[in-house]
């Protein structure tokens, strides 16, 4: 695993707390280089906001704190 990856899977736990707190979740498909594709559960995978959460919600923070080429896409 890269040390990019690491800290990708690292604020993603950390963010996890924040759609458990909604009744949802999210599982960590896979990264591909930068390209981390996650699926939604509970509660968020019906949520018409999902896409919103997953764009303007993580990616947005990924980018900002990890690597600003990263891009999230939803798995279904």
């Amino acid at each position: 695993m890269t040390e990019l990856h690491a800290k990708i899977k690292q604020r993603l736990e950390e963010l996890r707390i924040h759609l458990q707190n909604d009744g949802g979740d999210m599982e960590l498909v896979g990264i591909e280089g930068k390209t981390v594709t996650l699926k939604l559960k509970g509660a968020c995978g019906g949520c018409p906001m999902a896409m919103i959460t997953l764009k303007d919600g993580i990616e947005r923070i990924l980018k900002e704190e990890v690597d600003p080429e990263i891009v999230i896409e939803r798995a279904l």
